[in-house]
C-alpha cells in the first residue's frame, strides 16, 4: 500500500524549544523501528489516496493521551505546534492528518488487537532498561464510566455499596511496588469482578502480591500461589478470638494498604490528567485500546522520571 514520506526537513539544525525537552527524551526511550514493524500492513487513508506511517499516528496518540486531546483538537495542536510535529516526525511543512485519519487508526488497531501488542512491546522495551524493581506487585480494578448510556450497548452496569452505579468498564491492573509501572492490564465490562482477569495481569515471578479484600480468600490466593507469588491481601473476616486476634489482624490491613494504596497513583494520573474520566469511544475494544494508550503513557513519563531520580 502507498504511504506518505514524511520528515524530509532537517530539525536538528533547528533550536530545540524548552516545551519540546521532554518529549525528546520520551521519544529517546524507545526503539521505534521496532514499534514500527508492528504496525506493518495497517492503512488509515481512504481508498486512493496515499497513507499516513501508522508509527507518527501511534506517537500522535500518546500526545492525545498525554494531553488529554480528542481526535479534533489532537489534528488541530499536531498541526500548530512544532514539538508535536518533531515528535511525530513531520517537517514544517509538511501537512498532517485531519481527524478522519485518526478515527481510521484507531479502529485498525482494535480489530487487530494490536493495543496489546504495542503495551507488551514497549513495556519489555522499558524493563529491559532496569527500572522496574520486582520485589513485588500491585493489584487492583478501577470502574471506568461509558462515552454514551444510551449508545453503548456493549458496557454493563456495576454497582458499589458507597456511589451511585457505573455503566461502563473496569481496568484491571498490575504494577510493581516500587517504580508504580504497569506491568499487566486487561479491560472488561463495569459487571465482571475485579479478580476475574488477576490470572491475566499477573507478571512472572510476582513476589509478594497486594490487593484489597476481593483477592482475599480462595481461588485468588491460591493463584497468586500458583504464579510463584505470596498473597498480602486485606482481610475483612477476624483472625481466631479476642483482643489479640483483632490487634493482629488490623496490623495485617495496616501493613497492606500502606503499599496497596501506591497503585491508586496510576489510577488518579489515568482518570485526571489522561482522559479516563469515561471512555473517550465506543465498544470493548475500543475500552481496551484506550485504557492500554493511558497504560502506555504513564509508563513512558515515569521512566523518564525514574532515570532522572537515578542520575541525581
Amino acid at each position: 500500500m502507498a504511504r506518505r514520506r514524511i520528515g524530509q526537513e532537517d530539525f536538528i539544525t533547528r533550536p530545540e524549544p524548552h516545551s519540546g525537552a521532554s518529549l525528546m527524551e520520551l521519544a529517546g526511550l524507545i526503539d521505534w523501528p521496532e514499534i514500527d514493524r508492528t504496525l506493518a500492513g495497517i492503512s488509515a487513508a481512504t481508498k486512493g489516496e496515499a497513507g499516513w506511517p501508522p508509527l507518527a499516528l501511534f506517537r500522535a496518540l500518546l500526545l492525545a493521551t498525554w494531553h488529554d486531546l480528542s481526535d479534533v483538537r489532537l489534528a488541530e495542536a499536531l498541526d500548530d505546534r512544532a514539538s508535536f510535529r518533531r515528535f511525530c516526525g513531520f517537517a514544517a511543512h509538511e501537512p498532517t492528518p485531519e481527524r478522519t485519519s485518526f478515527v481510521r487508526f484507531q479502529r485498525e488497531l482494535a480489530q487487530r488487537g494490536l493495543d496489546r501488542v504495542l503495551f507488551q512491546a514497549v513495556t519489555g522495551q522499558l524493563e529491559a532498561k532496569g527500572v522496574m524493581v520486582r520485589t513485588g506487585t500491585l493489584v487492583d480494578a478501577t470502574l471506568i464510566p461509558s462515552a454514551s448510556i444510551r449508545q453503548d450497548g456493549e458496557a454493563k452496569w456495576a454497582g458499589h455499596r458507597r456511589r451511585k452505579p457505573v455503566h461502563g468498564y473496569k481496568a484491571h491492573v498490575a504494577t510493581d511496588d516500587c517504580a508504580g509501572l504497569v506491568r499487566g492490564v486487561e479491560v472488561t465490562t463495569a459487571n465482571v469482578h475485579d479478580a476475574a482477569e488477576l490470572a491475566a495481569v499477573l507478571p512472572p515471578e510476582p513476589g509478594n502480591v497486594y490487593g484489597d479484600s476481593a483477592f482475599t480468600g480462595g481461588p485468588a490466593e491460591r493463584l497468586i500461589i500458583s504464579h510463584g507469588g505470596r498473597p498480602r491481601t486485606v482481610w475483612t473476616g477476624t483472625w481466631g478470638r479476642g483482643p489479640d486476634a483483632l490487634a493482629r489482624l488490623e496490623a495485617n490491613n495496616a501493613a497492606v494498604r500502606r503499599v496497596r494504596c501506591r497503585i491508586e497513583k496510576v489510577f488518579g494520573t489515568w482518570k485526571r490528567s489522561y482522559g479516563l474520566r469515561r471512555m473517550r469511544w465506543l465498544g470493548l475494544a475500543k475500552a481496551g485500546l484506550q485504557v492500554r494508550l493511558a497504560a502506555i503513557a504513564y509508563n513512558l513519563r515515569c521512566t523518564v522520571t525514574l532515570l532522572h531520580a537515578a542520575a541525581a
